[in-house]
């Protein structure tokens, strides 16, 4: 793999060299006064990515998945009844985690390519007239399908059935790229990683609770101890962790949410959406198709594109790896050697992501796929080249 290439996978994502740099800092005393300098200013950058006044934030040393165990373990007791969708890999494994801790998972399947099922949920939550549900798990953007699914109508069911059960979300490949309300849409948890959209190294898991969620972390029995909200609130209140802190990754953090803030969230949105809507222009003119199922669930951070019936689709990924030196992402479950992806979100532009279609065409020529060389990058440039916009306005 040539480390001169961008990666076109669903994270890690691309590092802008001033956050590689920020990780970089000298040792630091973390029970000095200047540690403070670092976590607060992490904590409200967060807070305000997530669009919210009052969440409480925690940074965990771990990544999405830890922050998944955060959520659960600080929330729930034994043998608490969750309520969740299953629509690909990522929303399974965290329904696999809360079975490993004892709870009794309701589960309502969709297809793969499919949203998280919003009026199932509502169904659901309406039988439920002991309120024995809970909390209701939806995972925002399924990365191993490339679909992202409506959080505010996951919400609107909830209200809609007047349940009370808690509001835990997935955000890991949407937060820091694709449009997230965590107050407007009543989020009790939202859980997400610092390897996508805050483009930095894996390693922090990064969570928001509600005054609700927090609450319910006074009763909640499931066995917690590196993973107590408690133990992390006290040391906030003293400007300290209560163990140690990954100082150089906070450090990186807190310039990531200035970059991120300073962008302005919805630019940050709107460049996600047009390198996404090119990526997606390339996939229709090499005559393919997404694993999303229609095109309100086509995700802006990563396309899974289904390649014609025999084919392996790994091959893609093992052949631009061998011989182009890029990376993109295989298949996994269900549609695993049924899709490649491209992960397009991050730190990313409309040119690096045209190498990444280039690279992805040759591929497929190389395979012996029926794709015409530039058919893809052209029209992905159809959709990226500025002057379409004067061509248009002079019209």
């Amino acid at each position: 793999m040539s480390a001169q290439n961008p990666v076109f996978i669903p994270g890690p994502t691309n590092m802008p060299e001033a956050l590689r740099l920020a990780c970089h800092i000298p040792t630091m005393d973390h029970r000095s006064p200047a540690f403070a300098d670092i976590l607060h200013p992490c904590l409200k950058g967060v807070r305000d990515v997530l669009k919210s006044k009052d969440a409480k934030i925690f940074l965990y040393p771990a990544t999405g998945t830890g922050g998944w165990e955060v959520a659960l373990s600080n929330t729930l007791s034994p043998g608490d009844k969750v309520l969740a969708g299953r629509n690909g890999m990522f929303s399974d494994r965290w329904i696999d985690m809360c079975r490993r801790h004892g709870l009794d998972v309701q589960v309502i399947e969709v297809p793969w390519g499919a949203g998280m099922p919003v009026d199932g949920f509502e169904e659901a939550l309406r039988a439920d007239k002991d309120h024995a549900i809970k909390a209701v798990l939806a995972t925002h953007n399924e990365t191993a399908t490339g679909v992202t699914s409506d959080i505010a109508g996951v919400r609107r069911a909830i209200d809609a059935a007047g349940h009370p059960a808690l509001f835990l979300v997935d955000g890991v490949s949407s937060i820091g790229s694709i449009d997230f309300r965590f107050d407007d849409w009543g989020v009790d948890i939202a859980v997400t990683g610092s390897q996508k959209g805050f483009m930095l190294p894996a390693g922090l898991a990064i969570l928001g609770f509600s005054e609700k969620a927090l609450r319910a972390a006074e009763s909640a029995a499931l066995p917690r101890t590196y993973f107590d909200i408690r133990d992390m609130i006290k040391g906030y209140a003293n400007n300290s962790f209560p163990y140690t802190p990954p100082v150089g990754l906070m450090n990186a953090l807190k310039l990531s949410c200035e970059m991120l803030l300073s962008e302005g969230l919805e630019n940050v949105f709107a460049r996600h959406h047009r390198i996404a809507e090119g990526v997606r222009s390339a996939v229709g003119a090499w005559g393919m198709e997404l694993c999303a199922k229609s095109p309100d669930l086509h995700s802006d951070t990563v396309s899974a594109i289904r390649t014609p019936q025999g084919f392996n689709a790994t091959d893609v990924v093992t052949v631009a790896a061998r011989d182009y030196g890029m990376a993109f992402g295989v298949g996994l479950g269900d549609v695993a050697g049924k899709v490649f992806r491209i992960g397009h979100l991050g730190s990313l532009t409309d040119a690096m992501m045209l190498s990444g279609l280039g690279v992805a065409e040759m591929v497929m020529v190389d395979l012996g796929l029926p794709v015409k060389l530039g058919s893809g990058v052209a029209a992905a440039q159809e959709t990226y080249r500025h002057g379409r916009d004067a061509k248009r306005a002079a019209a």
